[in-house]
């Protein structure tokens, strides 16, 4: 009884990790979500609005990751391998900032909202963040290998149709778009987006690892 009193004191409080990772993997999503609703929206002002509502979300999962980090310093016995522990609060932390600087760049640089490829890379950044929210979710117990092993498989094919889309799309600007200014600044967004998709991925990996070494 001693002993399990003692070990007690070393165990992370209420698995604080896994409740911090879920915080954070929730609002990544819902930045993906606003994502989508600001190149719904045609009003510049109105976007500008869903563009603070994203800011907000990327400063509170700053907080987030860093209280990860906090925890990973304090924290003697923790759930799993503490570098993959750095490695997905990272990752995640870059998918927010990839989804941020879109947004911002999507306002910046005053790009047609129309835009078919802009549209595509949003839902595709959204779909890979709800599968990584998906998987996260499970990383608690374990249990459900099979829908967190689904999450990983759209993960990464969310990530191949993005490169498709990437090239796809650039080649439709240089073949449609008689303005090079537009062209350059569509370009660069649309590599902003893809590279959302890349980190959404890189989550992925680390998940992979952890359910490897874990499960």
């Amino acid at each position: 009884m001693a002993a399990n009193s003692f070990l007690k004191i070393f165990l992370p409080k209420d698995r604080v990790f896994y409740s911090l990772f879920e915080q954070v993997s929730d609002r990544v999503l819902e930045m993906a979500k606003l994502l989508k609703d600001l190149v719904d929206e045609p009003d510049f002002a109105k976007r500008a609005s869903l563009i603070s509502k994203i800011e907000d979300l990327e400063h509170e999962n700053d907080e987030l990751t860093h209280k990860i980090f906090t925890e990973l310093g304090r924290n003697f016995i923790t759930p799993f391998d503490r570098e993959d522990i750095h490695y997905l609060a990272s990752s995640l932390d870059d998918i927010a900032d990839y989804i941020y600087a879109c947004a911002k760049k999507i306002n910046f640089y005053r790009v047609d909202p129309i835009d078919h490829g802009l549209h595509r890379f949003a839902e595709l950044i959204y779909l890979s963040a709800e599968q990584v929210r998906n998987a996260v979710k499970e990383l608690r117990n374990m249990k459900n290998l099979r829908v967190m092993t689904e999450a990983l498989v759209k993960i990464n094919s969310i990530e191949n149709q993005a490169d498709d889309l990437f090239d796809h799309s650039i080649e439709r600007l240089f073949a449609e778009e008689p303005d090079a200014k537009e062209v350059m600044k569509l370009r660069e967004i649309y590599q902003v987006m893809e590279i959302a998709t890349d980190k959404c991925e890189d989550a992925g990996n680390v998940i992979e690892s952890i359910i490897i070494k874990y499960a």
